[in-house]
């Protein structure tokens, strides 16, 4: 049975593919569109999803759309009545895209897909969230915790699931967000929101939260079982295009920063405090639901649930025995979560739980686009690009000692990843015993701010060495403390942490090996991890993408396939 997922229309619009309730295809619109965060309707996704895997949309059992565009609809009208005469202007820009396009998304589809004759169905924004992230765990039954801005109503939700049924119990509602008071801080602090969140938790390591009193006394009412209640007086989100507004400057005694403007360390003190006030809160709603459902596994999913740092600390502090991330928590993963939604619950089919941790790693993220070794040659020719070509073995040792002398190198390899993160297929490498290549990668490499980290990938084996965890981090989705910070500065953020990837020898052999082959020589079992991308653009996907960050970066090298190139050969 094939069935297809998709979102759109909000932000990180995504296409997913599922056969037998497995996923064989998966990939967001912006890695075609080169629009990062592309909210469009992901035609080019769905298309490549069913070319992959050779069928056409008369082959497609049924369909998933991540959200109920109804209901929200209802929300927005009633929100624009609520606030009104104010949010006249935002009205004006925002209904007429819902009357003309949103609203008609299956008209769309059916128009898309033509020869498509099955369902169509449109489960609950934070259900598709819950899938995605319990369908994605080794659990049988799981404790769930959705976050996020926003779905229709809901903006924090948790319940239980078990095999084939998923209930969400309790819910916070709109305007009341964890997710938006997290981005209303985001904005504040010059960052764009739905896309700078990350940064803001980058920025926090650099401040003290000397406002977290000021937060918690006047912008926001928490109760003991995490459930919040926003003071709107200091908020614009409901009727304007910013979050803030002047009394939200007055309260910090500083105006929004500008994007380009230097940071200060107010910001740094106000985005420590935003971050410190965010884990509190979820510490507390993991807690009350651990007490309201007596279970030992917790499942976490929504675009909260992104914040590395958070996540490490409800595994540290949290009560539950084992957690769960998807590698794609927010909105793009839902094309999967209700794809996987429209199988197991909907369909009633019956859930196999993938026993082979690395296996289920494999299924989860490396559904992408790839190409072959003869693509790659044929490509490299036609452009008259000089190149090496390497056997395996050859391939990784040439590597690991070029990344060992320094160099900074591109890694393109096999089907790209599915979520936010390179994960070792659309990688930059390079060095993390360098006291220098932090900086080095955020100038002439990534054109990014300086105080943004990397990320390490180590060895599964050897994680508890060098971080303080003693579990699997495949996605890049938890911040833990660093134990040897000398050995591998370049990794070590200014707070002692590193959002850690964990590489088994059968989730990804081919870098597996390469860690292995950088280890032999250096004593060092953690390369440098970075996704192969400049500010402002999406990850690389095609050949030619992948070449030209040679062309317009400092990165000494690429290694595409079997092939490596070098700067400056062509």
């Amino acid at each position: 049975m094939y069935t297809l997922g998709m979102s759109c229309y909000y932000h990180d619009s995504a296409a997913a593919l599922l056969k037998d309730g497995h996923v064989i295809a998966a990939v967001e619109e912006e890695r075609f569109s080169r629009k990062k965060f592309d909210d469009g309707f992901p035609k080019m996704a769905i298309d490549w999803c069913l070319k992959e895997s050779n069928i056409s949309p008369d082959q497609l059992n049924s369909i998933s759309f991540y959200d109920k565009p109804v209901l929200k609809f209802e929300r927005l009208l009633d929100n624009y009545i609520a606030v009104a005469p104010k949010g006249l202007y935002s009205f004006l820009d925002t209904i007429p895209k819902w009357l003309h396009k949103r609203l008609w998304i299956k008209n769309e589809i059916k128009n898309h897909l033509k020869g498509f004759k099955g369902e169509i169905i449109f489960p609950e924004h934070h259900m598709s969230h819950a899938a995605h992230t319990f369908y994605t765990s080794p659990f049988t039954e799981a404790a769930i915790l959705t976050v996020d801005g926003v779905g229709e109503w809901t903006t924090t939700s948790f319940g239980t699931a078990k095999n084939n049924t998923i209930q969400l119990t309790n819910d916070i509602r709109w305007p009341h967000s964890l997710g938006l008071f997290y981005s209303a801080f985001t904005y504040f602090l010059g960052f764009k929101v739905n896309e700078g969140e990350y940064k803001l938790m980058g920025l926090s390591a650099y401040g003290k939260p000397k406002y977290y009193d000021l937060i918690m006394d006047n912008l926001i009412d928490v109760k003991n079982d995490g459930s919040i209640h926003l003071n709107m007086k200091y908020f614009a989100f409901t009727h304007d295009k910013v979050m803030t507004n002047d009394k939200f400057s007055e309260l910090f005694g500083v105006k929004p920063r500008k994007h380009d403007s230097k940071a200060e360390q107010i910001h740094y003190d106000i985005g420590a405090s935003a971050q410190l006030v965010l884990e509190e809160i979820l510490l507390k709603m993991v807690n009350h639901i651990h007490n309201k459902t007596k279970m030992s596994n917790l499942c976490v999913g929504g675009g909260v649930a992104l914040n590395g740092v958070a996540n490490y600390r409800i595994l540290k502090e949290g009560p539950f025995e084992n957690i769960h991330i998807p590698p794609s928590p927010g909105d793009g993963g839902s094309a999967v979560g209700c794809a996987q939604y429209l199988y197991y619950v909907y369909h009633n089919q019956k859930r196999v739980i993938e026993s082979n941790h690395s296996v289920a790693i494999r299924e989860n993220v490396y559904v992408g686009p790839s190409y072959s070794d003869d693509d790659i040659r044929q490509f490299l020719d036609s452009k008259n690009i000089q190149f090496e070509k390497f056997d395996r073995q050859q391939l990784l040792e040439k590597t690991a000692k070029l990344i060992s002398d320094e160099n900074i190198v591109g890694w393109y390899q096999g089907k790209m990843e599915w979520g936010p993160r390179a994960l070792g297929n659309r990688s930059i490498l390079a060095d993390p015993r360098s006291d220098t290549m932090k900086d080095t990668l955020n100038e002439k490499i990534k054109h990014r701010e300086s105080f943004r980290p990397f990320a390490p990938s180590i060895l599964e084996e050897y994680t508890s060495e060098y971080f303080d965890i003693d579990i699997p981090s495949p996605y890049m989705l938890i911040v833990a403390k660093v134990k040897q910070p000398e050995k591998i500065p370049a990794v070590t953020h200014v707070d002692g942490t590193g959002r850690l990837q964990t590489v088994s020898a059968e989730s990804n052999s081919l870098y597996y090996d390469l860690i292995s082959e950088f280890y032999k020589i250096t004593g060092i079992p953690v390369l440098i991890n970075t996704s192969m991308n400049v500010m402002g653009e999406p990850i690389v996907n095609t050949l030619e993408q992948a070449y030209q960050m040679i062309v317009k970066t400092d990165m000494d090298c690429i290694v595409m396939g079997n092939n490596l190139i070098f700067s400056g050969g062509g």
